[in-house]
C-alpha cells in the first residue's frame, strides 16, 4: 500500500521491525533493531486519527520523557512523526511487565519486594524532583530489563504544574484501583501525594498478589476506596503492615512523602544506605568514546559531532548516541556497524540518513518481520549493515520469527545501470590472482536469510580486504559459521577440475546481484520467478544463457524455501527455557493440552485464531470492541522436559486478564 510505504519510510531507514510485543487502546508496540548500533528497541506506533482527543496526551508523554533521564525510567531514543503516524523508539525491556512477574510468582517475598520497591521509590523521587507527578503508577507501567531492574513507563497522564508540585490539580485520571480517594471524590489534589497512595497499592499487590481495593463494579470499587478499609493477610510482617498503613492514609496530609520513604526503616532493612535517587545518566553528560565513534562514522570533527548531539533533537543522531552509550554501560564495544571509509558513496545511515534505501512495507502477517527492497552500494555489499545482520545470531535471539520470515530483496544502486556494475567488476577482476575467492554455501541451522556474495577484491588492495562474512547456503556444504574467511578444500588430484564448478557457481551468484527477489508465499515466489525470466507479454527476454543461469540460482534458493521444509519446522511446539510467564503442566503430550484449551475457550466466550500451537485470543464488549487480547502458546520446556503454556497479555485490564487466564487454565485441568 503506497500510503503505508510512505508513512513508514523514515522508520525503516534506521530500524528493522519485527513482531508485535504489546498493544493498547491506540498504540501498538513492536520489537525493533537499530541498524547502525545493532541494539534492540521497542517501537511504539500510534495513528493520529485513532488518537483523536488523546493526541495532546501523547505530546505530553514525549515532552516528559525527553526531560527525564534516570536508571529506573525507560529511555526515549527517537521520535518520528509523519502526517498520520507517530513512532516513539524506546528502550527495550525483555523481562516484560512487573504485573506478569507478580502473576507468575503468585506473590513476592518481602526481600524481593524490597528490592523492587527501592527502585520504584528511586524513580518516583527523581520524577518529583523534576516537578512531575506520574498519576498512573501500577505494575503494568513498570517493565523489567535484562538485568532484572525496573523501568517506569507511560507518562501520558503525568502533570507538571506551573506553580510546582505543591500546586493543586483537578483532573481525575489514572486506573481506578490505584487512584487516591481525593481523585475519586473529585476534589483538588496534590500530584505527589496521589502518587504515594498509588505506590502503597502497588506495594500491597507485590506482597499479596492481589489488590487491596477490587471489584468488577466501578461504583462498589469507588465506595471501597473512599472508605479506605482493606484486609491485611496474615503473612504480612508488622513492618509491612505499618508501611502500607502510612502510605494509604485517607488524609493526604498524613501520608508519608517520597522523601520520607528514602530512609524508612522498612525500606532500609538489610541495606546500609538510603535509596539513591539521583540520576546516574544525566542528560548534560557527553561520553567522549561515543562521540569519537560517531565522528568517525559521520566524517565530522568531534567538536561538531558533540554540538550536534547536544541539540537533543531525538532524531537519528540522538538515538545513535544514546544506544552507543547503553552499549558502553553494559560492557559492549562502542562500535557502529558501518565503516563509511570503505563505501565510495558514503552510505552511512548516520551520515546521509540512508537516502539510497527504498522504503519497506509491512508484510501481510502483522507479526512478521519487515521485508522489502533495499538499495545500497553493491560494490561494497560486505560493509553494509542491513546485510551483515543476516549472520548475526543476536537477531535470531531477539525475534524467533526472524528465522523463518526474513528474506531480503536486493536491487542495484540507484542511478547506476546493471551494465555499469558488470563492467566495473570485469575491470577489477583483471588483476585478480588465481586464488579461489568464491563464497562457500553455508546453512546455519534454520535461518532463511540470504545475502549475495561480495565482489572480488583486486590484488592491489588485497591487504585491505576484510574477512568475508556474507555467505549463501546449500545444505551439504561446510562453512565457518563465525563468519571468518573460508578456503575450499580441494580433493586429491582435482586441482583445476575442482575449480570449474566453483567458477560456474560464482558466475551464477554474480548474476543474482542484479535481480530483485521477492520471496513470500509459494504462489508469489512462482510469479516473481516468471516475471524475472519473461517480459510483460510472457516471451523470453534476450540473453538466454544469463537467465538460464539465473533460473538455476533461484531454483536453489526456492528449494530451501519450500513450504514442506517450513512446515517441518513447525510440526511440533517450540522448545523454550523456563520463563516466569510460562505455566507448567503435569502432562507430557502437547496436543492433549492444546485440545483441552481449545475446548474451554468457547465456554468462556473467548474468540481465538490458531497458528500452530499459538492461540491469539480476544474478548468483545457490548459495542463490538475488543476488550481483551492475549496469547496462549503450548510449548515444551527444555529443563525439565514438560509441557508448558506461555501467556502474554496484549490488551485490556491486567487483573481481568489474570482472572480470565487463571479460570481457563484451571478449567482445562492441566
Amino acid at each position: 500500500m503506497p500510503v503505508e510505504r510512505t508513512e513508514h519510510h523514515e522508520l525503516f531507514k534506521y530500524y528493522e521491525v519485527y513482531e508485535t510485543i504489546g498493544s493498547g487502546g491506540f498504540a501498538k508496540v513492536k520489537l525493533g533493531r537499530h541498524i547502525l548500533t545493532g541494539e534492540n528497541v521497542a517501537i511504539k506506533i500510534m495513528n493520529k486519527k485513532d488518537l483523536g482527543d488523546d493526541l495532546p496526551r501523547v505530546k505530553v508523554e514525549i515532552e516528559a520523557m525527553k526531560n527525564l533521564s534516570h536508571q529506573h525510567i525507560c529511555r526515549l531514543y527517537q521520535v518520528i512523526e509523519t502526517s498520520t503516524q507517530i513512532f516513539m523508539v524506546l528502550e527495550y525491556c525483555p523481562g516484560g511487565e512487573l504485573f506478569d512477574y507478580i502473576i507468575a510468582k503468585d506473590r513476592l517475598s518481602e526481600e524481593e519486594t524490597r528490592v523492587f520497591f527501592r527502585q520504584i521509590v528511586s524513580a518516583m523521587a527523581y520524577v518529583h524532583s523534576q516537578g512531575y507527578a506520574h498519576r498512573d503508577l501500577k505494575p503494568e507501567n513498570l517493565l523489567i530489563d535484562e538485568d532484572h531492574n525496573l523501568k517506569l513507563i507511560d507518562f501520558g497522564l503525568c502533570a507538571k504544574p506551573k506553580g510546582g508540585l505543591g500546586f493543586e490539580l483537578k483532573t481525575c485520571c489514572g486506573s481506578p484501583a490505584y487512584a487516591a480517594p481525593e481523585l475519586i471524590q473529585g476534589k483538588a489534589y496534590i500530584g505527589s501525594e496521589a502518587d504515594v497512595w498509588s505506590m502503597g497499592v502497588l506495594l500491597f499487590a507485590l506482597l499479596c498478589g492481589y489488590l487491596p481495593f477490587d471489584d468488577d463494579n466501578c461504583m462498589v470499587l469507588y465506595r471501597k476506596i473512599t472508605r479506605g478499609t482493606y484486609e491485611n493477610p496474615r503473612w504480612l510482617s508488622p513492618g509491612s503492615v505499618l508501611l502500607l498503613n502510612q502510605m494509604m492514609q485517607m488524609d493526604p496530609k498524613r501520608r508519608l512523602s517520597v522523601r520520607h520513604l528514602l530512609d524508612h526503616p522498612w525500606v532500609m532493612k538489610d541495606y546500609n544506605s538510603p535509596v539513591a535517587w539521583h540520576s546516574r545518566q544525566p542528560l548534560g553528560h557527553i561520553d567522549e568514546d561515543c562521540i569519537t565513534e560517531m565522528a568517525v562514522n559521520m566524517k565530522r570533527s568531534r567538536a561538531s559531532t558533540t554540538a550536534l548531539v547536544k541539540e537533543w533533537r531525538y532524531d537519528q543522531t540522538t538515538a545513535t548516541y544514546l544506544l552507543l552509550l547503553s552499549k558502553k554501560q553494559r560492557g559492549k564495544p562502542v562500535r557502529l556497524r558501518l565503516e563509511p571509509a570503505v563505501c565510495e558513496d558514503s552510505c552511512s545511515p548516520l551520515h546521509q540518513g540512508l537516502q539510497t534505501r527504498e522504503a519497506l512495507h509491512f508484510s501481510e502477517d502483522e507479526d512478521a518481520v519487515i521485508v522489502g527492497s533495499l538499495e545500497f552500494c553493491s560494490d561494497y555489499i560486505d560493509d553494509c549493515p542491513w546485510v551483515s545482520v543476516a549472520n548475526n545470531k543476536d537477531m535470531r535471539l531477539a525475534s524467533p520469527s526472524v528465522e523463518k520470515k526474513c528474506v531480503y530483496s536486493l536491487t542495484p544502486e540507484r542511478g547506476r545501470t546493471t551494465a555499469q556494475h558488470r563492467q566495473e567488476r570485469r575491470d577489477r577482476d583483471q588483476g585478480q590472482t588465481s586464488e579461489n575467492k568464491e563464497n562457500i554455501a553455508v546453512q546455519e541451522k534454520d535461518v532463511e536469510i540470504f545475502a549475495l556474495p561480495p565482489p572480488r577484491t583486486p590484488a592491489s588492495s588485497k591487504k585491505n580486504a576484510r574477512a568475508n562474512k556474507k555467505v549463501l547456503t546449500t545444505p551439504n556444504q561446510n562453512a565457518n559459521v563465525n563468519g571468518a574467511k573460508t578456503n575450499p578444500v580441494t580433493p586429491k588430484g582435482g586441482g583445476s577440475a575442482s575449480k570449474e564448478p566453483n567458477k560456474k557457481r560464482a558466475a551464477e551468484f554474480k548474476e543474482l546481484a542484479n535481480v530483485e527477489i521477492l520471496a513470500f508465499s509459494p504462489e508469489r515466489r512462482s510469479r516473481s520467478l516468471d516475471m524475472a525470466v519473461t517480459g510483460d507479454s510472457g516471451k523470453k527476454k534476450r540473453g538466454g544463457k544469463v537467465f538460464g543461469s539465473l533460473e538455476r540460482g533461484l531454483d536453489k534458493m526456492i528449494t530451501m524455501l519450500t513450504p514442506g521444509k517450513k512446515r517441518a519446522l513447525r510440526d511440533g511446539p517450540r522448545k523454550i527455557k523456563v520463563q516466569y510467564n510460562v505455566t507448567l503442566t503435569s502432562q507430557t503430550n502437547p496436543d492433549q493440552v492444546l485440545n483441552q484449551i481449545l475446548s474451554i475457550l468457547p465456554e468462556k466466550n473467548v474468540d481465538f485464531t490458531q497458528k500452530g500451537y499459538t492461540l491469539k485470543c480476544r474478548t468483545w464488549g457490548d459495542f463490538g470492541k475488543v476488550t481483551m487480547a492475549f496469547e496462549l502458546e503450548v510449548c515444551l520446556l527444555q529443563r525439565p522436559e514438560v509441557v508448558g503454556i506461555r501467556r502474554q497479555r496484549l490488551k485490556g485490564d491486567a487483573w481481568v486478564y489474570k482472572h480470565l487466564v487463571e479460570d481457563i487454565l484451571s478449567t482445562s485441568s492441566i
